[in-house]
């Protein structure tokens, strides 16, 4: 994930996204760098078209607004919605990975 940033970060600052400059940024931020990692990122983006991906890209869904508080006699009914709400909302490391993932095309 730290790859991808990195070279979100060359993009934005108009750098060019190679070795030596994920590299920089990577050891900038006190991370150990893998040379084949890099290697794949920087591959991986070559034909890539990063300000079209960021246009076309679809954000991620909000939580929906907080429910206000129900009457004192349905509040096991709310209890269970709270609950069901709290499972929808909840996204994991591994899908917000996927997402980014899959805007430059691994």
């Amino acid at each position: 994930m730290e790859y991808i940033y990195a070279s979100l970060i060359l993009h934005s600052a108009g750098k060019e996204i190679n070795e030596e400059n994920l590299k920089k940024v990577l050891e900038a931020a006190g991370l150990e760098v893998d040379e084949v990692r890099v290697k794949a990122v920087v591959a991986a983006l070559k034909n890539i078209n990063i300000d079209e991906v960021i246009k076309t890209a679809t954000a991620m869904p909000v939580a929906p607004a907080a429910v206000p508080a129900a009457p004192a006699e349905e509040k096991p009914a709310e209890t269970e919605e709270k609950k069901e709400e709290e499972k929808k909302e909840e996204v994991s490391e591994e899908q917000l990975a996927a997402g980014l993932e899959s805007l430059f095309g691994f």
